[in-house]
């Protein structure tokens, strides 16, 4: 994707010395595009855990090549096993983080210590070149959607589609999840609207898929969290489409908080709930996502405090709640699956049920 007509990923290598990595400050937009060297995987670990840098997909790329950094200062097996579970246990509920570390360690286990570092900057760059062919092919698929919808519809109407936090190509490598096919849609001339939801506590949606949809040119408008329901009661929500970072082999759907009661009030309006992801955010080991699927509880400070630009132009963060109250801090919620249309998968669209996945992935067996 591109900023300002220049094409980037969201994670890249340094040209000049082929090895130190570079991510986006994601905590620093919409207001500021910083871009962060990392040189250790301490850094990298750092970056993931005060969500520098986030989204599924892009943690799980951006802790392979962690992988590598470590590997840069020692490439021993100890080492290499130990540094890979302290960067799996960075984030807890994102799935791609382990996937991508169990991958990297399968890969590079067989391989003699004095050859582990070419071979995981490799490995990691498979990843991420899987990573963003899938989620342009989950574009390709999730168009055909909103193409429906926008069939004999009267001339200047558009198609309002909902999304929550940031499932864009940030949250990725390129491309995103459940922004592909909006992107793809626009890019194609098709009239769309995207209402966004502010996403509290971090405003992800606010900050990060306005920006970016913004940036591309697709008309949008930033919604309160408790809008949606009212907007799907006047009929002005024709689809809601959201990412995920975990998704059951059964079709539960772990995703941001407030992603269920958005599912909750799009069945109770016969709103179609669509859920975009690759293939590396499902869990086959996990049938059950309320009861098995760890909840991150992140820090009450996101709560009782707001980031954002004062009058003046300087980012700043500002205490909302009084003195000595208590925060809670869920950071994701589950959606059944029975709250779940379909999900769309960079081999295609299916239902949110075990059969269904199967059905698009008959290689997975138990």
């Amino acid at each position: 994707m591109k900023i300002n007509g220049t094409p980037y990923r969201s994670v890249w290598v340094n040209e000049k010395d082929g090895w130190s990595i570079h991510i986006f400050d994601q905590t620093r937009l919409p207001f500021s595009l910083d871009i962060l060297r990392l040189t250790t995987q301490q850094e990298v670990a750092q970056a993931i855990i005060t969500m520098q840098v986030r989204g599924a997909p892009l943690i799980g790329a951006v802790a392979a090549y962690g992988l590598a950094l470590a590997l840069r200062q020692d490439a021993g097996d100890a080492a290499m096993e130990s540094n890979a579970a302290m960067l799996a246990a960075t984030r807890p509920t994102a799935v791609n983080l382990h996937w991508a570390i169990d991958r990297m360690l399968k890969a590079l286990r067989p391989v003699a210590p004095q050859e582990r570092v070419a071979a995981a900057y490799a490995e990691a760059g498979r990843i991420c070149d899987e990573d963003a062919a899938q989620n342009e092919a989950i574009g390709r698929h999730g168009l055909e959607l909103i193409r429906e919808l926008a069939k004999n519809r009267p001339a200047g109407t558009p198609v309002n589609l909902l999304t929550h936090c940031n499932a864009g190509w940030i949250a990725t490598v390129d491309w995103g999840t459940a922004l592909a096919p909006i992107y793809m849609a626009h890019d194609e001339g098709l009239n769309v609207h995207v209402w966004v939801d502010e996403t509290r506590p971090r405003n992800q949606g606010a900050a990060l898929t306005a920006w970016e949809l913004g940036s591309h040119g697709v008309p949008h408008t930033v919604i309160a969290d408790n809008a949606g329901g009212h907007l799907m009661q006047h009929g002005q929500v024709d689809l809601v489409i959201v990412g995920t970072d975990r998704v059951t082999r059964t079709g539960d759907v772990a995703n941001k908080i407030g992603t269920y009661l958005k599912a909750l009030a799009a069945q109770d309006n016969a709103v179609p709930f669509w859920v975009a992801l690759p293939s590396t955010t499902i869990d086959w080991s996990v049938a059950n996502g309320v009861t098995e699927i760890p909840i991150e509880e992140r820090s009450a400070s996101e709560i009782t405090h707001v980031a954002g630009r004062g009058e003046d132009g300087v980012q700043t963060r500002v205490q909302i709640t009084p003195d000595g109250s208590r925060a809670a801090n869920p950071a994701f919620d589950v959606t059944p699956a029975r709250l779940v249309t379909g999900l769309i998968t960079e081999r295609g669209c299916c239902p949110a049920t075990e059969a269904g996945l199967r059905s698009l992935f008959p290689e997975q067996q138990g």
